[in-house]
């Protein structure tokens, strides 16, 4: 749950998300299964599936991690990742940030007059994420559901009304003190207009709870994982931004899978320890 999630802020500092993000999955789950922890679960985002962003991106990766750890016969931790939207009222979601501009007068600022984004309340994220943990077991990933998709310039409507002002939007004639204006202020780099809780190459299969999925698909191959994260954290223990980028892309475009999950408990798949920092 110690991700860095804010989309923008990583898109200009990518080196903070593969060390923060990608590389500090890597050796939590290393250290769960040194330790045998009885149970790892990690949070995942809708913005790992088909990812445009470098936050989304490290995501993807690290959903690949823990099924690469639950996947080996060698190892007694319970790995999971649970993958879902967005929160309502969370730190940094826009409830809190279109109240601030509310009592401000305006204006509350959206991207995009069709951004949807699916959202879902803090106590029913909470019960779901322990509950996916103790369905899961063996590398496992599941989507909650999340419901229908809302329109972010509805929700900010909606807040601006039950304050008991009038939303105004850019086209729309001020009628008096009480108007609050919405301006559309366009996408941020690699944000999606409607996100997605599974990709084409992914179905979701039932579970115990009519609120969480299972989702299945070909996992990817352990040692070309292995590879892949050894070169991106040598990358980013050098420094180079664009290199980074450039990586951190080209394996979330193109990952090598196999046909089985049944892993080998021999020590080639075990991920690379060594850290330079």
């Amino acid at each position: 749950a110690a991700a860095y999630k804010h989309v923008a802020m990583l898109e200009t500092h990518p080196l903070e998300s593969v060390r923060n993000n990608v590389v500090g999955t890597r050796i939590l789950s290393e250290l769960a299964a040194e330790f045998g922890v009885e149970r790892f679960v990690f949070i995942s985002t809708d913005k790992a599936v088909n990812p445009k962003t470098v936050m989304g991106q490290s995501k993807a990766l690290c959903e690949w991690i823990v099924e690469s750890f639950g996947h080996r016969r060698d190892v007694a931790t319970r790995f999971v990742a649970v993958r879902f939207g967005n929160v309502l009222n969370s730190s940094g979601s826009v409830i809190p940030i279109f109240r601030k501009q509310i009592e401000k007068g305006g204006p509350v600022t959206v991207t995009h007059p069709e951004m949807t984004r699916y959202f879902m309340t803090i106590p029913e994220a909470v019960s779901l994420v322990v509950q996916a943990g103790a369905i899961g077991g063996r590398g496992q990933v599941f989507v909650l559901d999340m419901g229908e998709p809302v329109r972010i310039v509805e929700l900010a409507q909606n807040m601006i009304r039950l304050s008991g002002k009038q939303p105004r939007l850019p086209d729309d004639p001020t009628t008096g003190s009480r108007d609050i204006r919405i301006a559309f202020v366009g996408s941020r780099p690699g944000e999606k207009i409607h996100e997605e809780l599974w990709s084409g190459n992914e179905s979701l299969g039932e579970t115990a709870h009519p609120k969480i999925r299972r989702l299945s698909r070909p996992p990817v191959d352990p040692d070309w994982l292995a590879q892949q994260l050894s070169e991106l954290e040598r990358l980013a223990d050098e420094g180079d931004t664009l290199e980074v980028v450039g990586k951190l892309g080209a394996i979330v475009r193109e990952p090598k899978r196999v046909a089985s999950p049944q892993l080998s408990d021999t020590g080639s798949y075990k991920l690379p320890t060594q850290l330079k920092d």
